[in-house]
């Protein structure tokens, strides 16, 4: 999830509506480029799946494997696309280096919360995090880039947050999870929305997992000394490494296809196609892990989802407010 329509564990959103416009002046953009943001969107959903498979190495290792693996793909593609000056000005410009520091230390918050939700049987948690995600990154957007709250962006607001009244009350404590992927997403786009301009999808990530690494690496060091790693004793297997192996090529390919897509669709199918990604991870919460929803989480679901309907609403009522490009 790099703006208010971004989703989880994975790529920037454009920084602005014209980022997303259509080549020559299409109403939908060309198919290409729709199935590219269908794709990684439909890819995101079926995150729990994927990292369901990996359940024998804990949280804190699979992001470590991911991270590392993430860097390695990035380098790759790096280096096929002969984008090394791009790569060497990212991290050698200070200010661009701390920010996406920052930035890598957000979204690693974010990976490791998301796991840890679906290998802990609270993928429904996760979901709703995903869903009020859009609803959060437009309130930091008015506290630090004094953008201003249309009224139907403050009803969703409100709503959303009388959902998560709703849980609070119920369970007696609050949806940390929820809440957690929601903010940490919204933060990590706040901040890089600082250097969306100057870095691309490739580069931006590229710099974030190589920030982490040394930590992931550092925490590896520590858990194979002591025998406690999941290639290590009865956990250990072929499959379960060449899992964490293509933890790389896994993040990296639905970035890449999110970030091609939305140089050639409107920003309207961007932002309605986010939620297909949480719809996917709440069914799969459901209907395939039978996790247990109680009614006071569908009761909170379904405020979140008119909440989003609200949110939806107004984006296309101001989207068709706007002139059409033959009209500039």
């Amino acid at each position: 999830m790099t703006s208010s329509t971004r989703s989880p564990a994975s790529g920037p959103r454009p920084a602005n509506p014209d980022s997303a416009k259509p080549r020559g002046g299409a109403a939908t953009g060309d198919s290409q480029g729709v199935a590219m943001v269908l794709g990684c969107y439909l890819l995101w959903g079926m995150f729990p799946l994927y990292f369901h498979l990996l359940q024998a190495a804990g949280s804190v290792e699979i992001i470590g494997h991911r991270l590392v693996w993430t860097l390695v793909t990035c380098l790759a593609l790096t280096a096929l696309r002969r984008s090394w000056p791009t790569l060497r000005a990212a991290v050698t410009t200070p200010r661009i280096l701390v920010v996406l520091g920052i930035a890598g230390l957000l979204v690693s918050v974010n990976w490791l919360v998301y796991v840890y939700a679906v290998n802990s049987d609270r993928t429904a948690d996760a979901a709703l995090g995903y869903f009020i995600n859009p609803l959060v990154t437009v309130v930091l957007a008015a506290l630090f880039l004094g953008e201003r709250l249309r009224l139907a962006q403050v009803i969703a607001v409100g709503i959303a947050i009388v959902a998560i009244m709703v849980l609070v009350v119920a369970q007696r404590s609050l949806p940390w999870i929820s809440l957690s992927l929601a903010f940490s997403f919204g933060v990590y786009g706040l901040v890089k929305k600082r250097v969306s301009t100057q870095v691309d999808a490739l580069t931006g990530l590229t710099v974030e997992s190589g920030c982490m690494t040394p930590v992931a690496l550092a925490y590896f060091a520590w858990l194979y000394a002591g025998g406690h790693g999941a290639l290590q004793g009865a956990t250990a297997s072929g499959a379960l490494a060449a899992g964490l192996v293509l933890a790389g090529p896994v993040t990296a390919t639905p970035l890449l296809l999110f970030a091609a897509g939305t140089r050639r669709v409107p920003l309207s199918i961007v932002g309605l196609s986010q939620y297909i990604t949480p719809v996917m991870q709440f069914l799969l919460a459901w209907a395939v892990f039978h996790e247990e929803i109680s009614p006071a989480r569908w009761i909170s679901t379904a405020l979140v989802w008119v909440a989003v309907i609200v949110f939806i609403t107004d984006l296309l009522r101001q989207l068709a407010r706007r002139p059409h490009l033959g009209e500039r």
